[in-house]
């Protein structure tokens, strides 16, 4: 084994691609870090650079995915990532139908982190992350800020 080597835990999702693609597979993630969180998220590995990451695809081979033509990450049920994020439990939560390029929707809720009074719709759209958790009736997605067309804030009523 090479020195060089940094052993990661494989998690799955699946990744809906500009073309249109879905691919299904794992992202490599580092099993501890020093931070927060004590280890890294699928997120975090979106959020860290731009360019290219490395996905294990369903059929075994490994490719190499550019980050800026990733339109939607779901996350595999029950994994609730931004839950770990630090200020979650003080953030505002706002209920949202995000469209994306491809045409998609996503009926949802966001987490929008900042001080009282820069806890609006318009804060979370300013926000420097380009990945960016929704969670859904049907699981937490992660969609590239990129590929947001728009956000509208559901009434409550």
């Amino acid at each position: 084994m090479s020195q060089f080597k940094v052993e990661k835990n494989r998690v799955p999702a699946s990744l809906s691609l500009a073309t249109g693609q879905t691919i299904t597979g794992c992202f490599f993630v580092l099993g501890s870090l020093n931070n927060a969180v004590g280890y890294e998220r699928i997120g975090d590995v979106l959020n860290a650079e731009d360019g290219f990451f490395p996905f294990l695809r369903e059929d075994g081979t490994t490719a190499q995915y550019n980050r800026a033509h990733i339109v939607l990450v779901r996350l595999p049920g029950g994994l609730d990532e931004e839950a770990l994020e630090p200020g979650y439990d003080a953030a505002q939560r706002r209920s949202v139908v995000i469209t994306l390029s491809t045409g998609a929707r996503i009926d949802g809720s966001i987490t929008v982190y900042g001080p009282v009074g820069y806890d609006r719709l318009s804060d979370y759209a300013r926000r420097a992350r380009h990945f960016r958790y929704v969670v859904t009736p049907f699981g937490s997605v992660i969609v590239n800020a990129d590929h947001i067309v728009e956000v509208i804030e559901k009434s409550d009523s």
